[in-house]
């Protein structure tokens, strides 16, 4: 878990990706390679998202890929079999957090209330999913939440972009965000992975830029 959340760190952006067709799964993740982020949450939302995992590991053996939007034991077991690195679900379910440790399973649950974070902390764990982020108070209320829980970190998603992605890395509380904005769907589905590469690249630069400051 520690280690995993150490490379997600190091990145500082996870492109969560949606993907409808599994044939878009190979050159995204080279775009993802080319611009400099080897790392991808592919969203369990689709059809494809179990092929799309196993085509970019296996394919792309340096990506970093974890699955999103888990709901079921069953979708944590099948994205691990496809080479998912770590889990990633919408809100707290016991249940899979719970299968995940007993696994030994890198899972970042969503939390937004103190009562999550509380049964995340309970757990042993060190970094949660803070989503959807812009919608329930963004930084403000990461801050708030961290005070009482020193020991806990946050993964916004959610509303984060390249405009206020500055207010989220500058806080000491945040490990990473995941976002969107540089692998849009309507850019995979029109086969515009140069202008991927090209958006990955400027998010990259723009981490930099931010933790140099």
């Amino acid at each position: 878990m520690c280690n995993v959340s150490e490379t997600i760190q190091k990145m500082g952006v996870v492109p969560v990706v949606v993907l409808n067709d599994a044939k878009d799964a190979a050159p995204l993740a080279k775009a993802l390679c080319e611009g400099g982020l080897p790392c991808a949450e592919v969203t369990f939302r689709t059809e494809a998202a179990e092929e799309s995992i196993r085509i970019m590991t296996t394919e792309y053996p340096e990506m970093f890929v974890g699955a999103g939007t888990v709901l079921t034991i069953d979708q944590v077991d099948r994205a691990v079999a496809a080479g998912a690195k770590f889990i990633v679900s919408p809100g707290f379910d016991p249940e899979i957090v719970d299968y995940c440790l007993s696994k030994e399973i890198p899972v970042y649950p969503g939390c937004i209330t103190p009562s999550e974070v509380a049964q995340a902390v309970k757990r042993g764990l060190k970094v949660v999913k803070f989503f959807p982020a812009e919608q329930f108070g963004g930084v403000a209320t990461i801050k708030a939440l961290a005070a009482p829980y020193v020991g806990v970190k946050f993964m916004p998603t959610g509303g984060v972009s390249a405009k206020n992605l500055e207010s989220y890395l500058s806080c000491d509380k945040i490990v990473a965000c995941g976002g969107s904005w540089m692998v849009k769907g309507s850019l995979v589905a029109e086969g515009k992975f140069d202008e991927i590469k090209d958006l990955v690249k400027e998010a990259v630069e723009l981490v930099a830029e931010i933790r140099n400051k």
